[in-house]
């Protein structure tokens, strides 16, 4: 576990609550976009999307505080995503959502970060988030290292928990400056070995852009999904 001065540094890293009943991990890239996974915007009972209204953003929560509450104006998952698909490799590659915020957060202790392309097989990067032993503060794991990329999904090295959904992914610059390059998608076991899965993230990111700037159907804040879409129950791959 990080310090708390060491935590300060993540506070555009917040928890998500979702529906009162769990949370995920999220990621300021705008003072009012918050970048998330996919999957954090569905109920795990039903598969049914969680109503925008039920959808919060704890930017920088530590030990019960937060350096900004959010709620949600509208929450778009990629049009791809789709539950449905019996491929765990297409889910986790399309596994990403933009969560836009009622309100901008223009608080000068929370920067949002920007973006980066991905980095090549055998680069360190290093993820922040709230998983289950870690879930009163945003924290940097031990940097870890790309296994694989391939097909739009990074295999990386990070070994992840529950609560860590939609985690930010950074690479770092010279000067150490951290950029966010992917998005944790769930946990798996590779040749006996527990990995991380995370998206390629912009071109997805671009498209979910594209989207929020059409008009949505007016009060809904949702985007339309497949009938019948569920989340995935395999055993290979499991969300955290």
């Amino acid at each position: 576990m990080e310090s708390t001065e060491g935590a300060r540094q993540w506070e555009a890293v917040g928890r998500l609550e979702i529906a009162g009943e769990a949370f995920c991990t999220g990621a300021l890239i705008t003072d009012r976009l918050v970048l998330t996974a996919a999957h954090c915007l569905f109920d795990p009972a039903t598969g049914d999307r969680v109503p925008v209204d039920q959808i919060q953003f704890l930017a920088g929560w530590r030990n019960g505080r937060a350096a900004a509450y959010r709620r949600t104006k509208r929450a778009v998952a990629h049009p791809a995503y789709d539950y449905l698909d019996a491929s765990s490799t297409e889910r986790v590659r399309h596994d990403v959502a933009v969560i836009e915020l009622q309100h901008p957060i223009r608080n000068t202790t929370v920067t949002p970060f920007d973006t980066a392309d991905l980095p090549a097989k055998g680069a360190q990067v290093g993820v922040v988030s709230y998983a289950h032993n870690r879930s009163e503060a945003p924290s940097l794991q031990d940097l870890c290292t790309v296994l694989v990329e391939q097909e739009g999904m990074l295999v990386l090295s990070c070994e992840v928990d529950f609560g860590a959904s939609g985690s930010p992914v950074f690479s770092f610059d010279e000067d150490g400056a951290p950029r966010i390059v992917s998005v944790i998608s769930a946990k798996a076991e590779a040749d006996g070995r527990k990995v991380s899965l995370a998206v390629d993230l912009l071109a997805p990111l671009r498209d979910l852009r594209s989207m929020l700037a059409v008009a949505q159907d007016p009060g809904s804040g949702l985007e339309r999904m497949p009938a019948g879409s569920r989340r995935d129950t395999g055993a290979k791959f499991v969300k955290p």
